[in-house]
């Protein structure tokens, strides 16, 4: 069975940072790329970062991109996500998804309970 667990949310002033980790189990990690998606109060998932099986490959959204970095440890089955210059736009509960493709995500796709990022001054 797919388990997955994130932590490292929390509460952050505008410009903060923060490092959410992922720790995977119930599969050969190293196989799958990995997601991370976000849901906003109010809306829908949104895609935010993907990395390749082998961390070869990284993919950001738009609205990320240049202010959160992807990477994952295949040896600690752990995939991780710094958010650099949060603004309050990045509040939202955060996920780690196993994925088939690093750039797009699924309903269907696994994913952990989440950890909360709230930015706020």
């Amino acid at each position: 069975e797919v388990h997955l667990v994130e932590s490292g949310g929390g509460l952050v002033q505008p410009g903060g940072s923060l490092t959410l980790s992922c720790a995977a189990s119930g599969f050969t990690f190293r196989e799958y790329p990995m997601i991370w998606v976000r849901q906003a109060p109010g809306k829908g998932l949104e895609w935010v970062s993907g990395i390749s099986n082998l961390g070869s490959r990284t993919a950001y959204a738009d609205s990320v991109k240049d202010r959160f970095t992807i990477a994952r440890d295949n040896d600690r089955n752990s995939v991780y996500l710094w958010l650099n210059n949060l603004t309050t736009e990045d509040t939202a509960t955060y996920y780690c998804a196993k994925a088939t493709y690093y750039k797009t995500y699924h309903d269907d796709l696994p994913r952990g309970q989440g950890t909360q990022v709230t930015v706020s001054s």
